[in-house]
């Protein structure tokens, strides 16, 4: 790193990815660093900076050859699993102090745990000590151990499903007939688990999936104005049933909210909507398909007279970035859910969606809200007022 970039760095203050420490003086305190660091996004410790102020006081030489053999010894002994560290040294200023910075990136195998097996996480600037049970599902899912549309939900049975559902997937994916007992065939299609609907089996095959997940649903509002602390709305609604239904029901409200425009067709054409179909089509499958199920919060679609505004639960699974997305690459955090999908919706599951909707609709903005824990799409409308 270069001095003028760490001393930028510095100068606006710690947050989620940057501590300060001037000195290594509570290795239970740095371990604790380490975890959260390495549970979230990762980060950078900068040795050598006061952490109230950030007064740059800088480290002698055997200062830094002593907090680099103690940060060594809490990595492996203090960190379960062990995290490993990356080390560099940049002076700064004109009497040039020695700032050790140490890097840790986001783990790949969460949730990582003191001696004492506590679980830490960023909370902005500050750590906080890991209890609630869906963080910590959040977490194992993160690394790949745990996948919430395979675990099953309490209180359902076989009843629970929609028999019509199942049999138009299973002539989907297989025309013949199949004689499997009904019990054996749910479970061979990761419907039934335990005598239990999985998550994903809920939100496809039940006719009320919301009786037993209320917040999963979509809540769509049409706006007046530009602001969302608007008490004026032209149209709202809360989106419920199945995935396919779900998109289903939200095309639809994206039709009678947004206008219709000629867009070169014949006058007497019905006219295309102002915003690309196809982009919309892959943006609200990619949300019902992709949020986060950790969260027990509902997508929400705004409709604005400037814009549109679709936001997920969750934001990017892992270390998928924008950057990413927009090139094809995916990483798949509900497995079956994308499976069922990709049968019975347009849905591909490919990874080519984002880049269809930015091929469709170039002006799309995708915010990837780390503090806010949410992934939001803006799309400007035709008639900006």
């Amino acid at each position: 790193m270069e001095a003028l970039e760490l001393l930028n760095i510095i100068s606006l203050g710690e947050t989620s990815r940057v501590q300060f420490k001037e000195l290594l003086d509570n290795q239970d305190s740095i371990a604790a660093e380490m975890i959260a660091m390495s549970n979230s996004k990762g980060g950078i410790i900068l040795f050598g900076v006061k952490d109230k102020t950030g007064e740059i006081v800088g480290l002698d030489y055997l200062q830094i050859q002593d907090t680099v053999q103690k940060l060594g010894n809490i990595a492996t002994n203090s960190v379960k699993p062990q995290v490993f560290l990356e080390t560099e040294v940049v002076s700064v200023g004109d009497e040039n102090k020695n700032i050790l910075i140490i890097y840790l990136e986001e783990g790949i195998a969460k949730p990582y745990k003191d001696s004492q097996g506590r679980i830490w996480v960023k909370q902005g600037s500050d750590k906080r000590r890991l209890t609630d049970n869906n963080e910590l599902l959040r977490l194992f899912q993160q690394s790949g151990f745990v996948y919430l549309d395979e675990m099953i939900v309490p209180n359902t049975t076989i009843d629970t499903i929609d028999k019509n559902k199942v049999s138009k997937y299973l002539s989907i994916i297989d025309s013949r007939e199949i004689e499997i007992p009904e019990r054996e065939l749910y479970q061979n299609i990761n419907l039934l688990k335990n005598n239990h609907l999985t998550l994903g089996g809920l939100l496809f095959f039940s006719s009320q999936p919301q009786k037993y997940r209320p917040a999963f649903c979509v809540k769509a509002v049409s706006f007046f104005g530009n602001d969302i602390a608007g008490t004026d709305y032209k149209d709202s609604v809360d989106i419920v049933g199945t995935i396919p239904e779900m998109f289903e029901q939200c095309m639809s409200f994206f039709k009678r909210n947004l206008l219709h425009t000629q867009q070169g067709q014949n006058f007497n054409s019905t006219g295309l909507l102002e915003i690309s179909q196809v982009a919309l089509e892959e943006l609200v499958q990619n949300a019902l398909t992709h949020r986060d199920y950790s969260k027990n919060s509902p997508i929400r679609i705004f409709v604005f007279d400037n814009r549109i505004e679709l936001i997920s639960p969750g934001v990017l699974p892992n270390s998928l970035t924008i950057d990413n997305i927009k090139m094809g690459n995916a990483v798949v955090r509900n497995p079956l859910i994308v499976s069922y999908a990709s049968k019975l919706m347009k849905y591909r599951g490919i990874g080519s969606g984002v880049r269809r909707a930015i091929k469709e609709q170039p002006n799309i903005e995708f915010i990837n809200d780390i503090e806010g824990e949410q992934f939001n799409v803006i799309i400007p409308r035709l008639n900006v007022k």
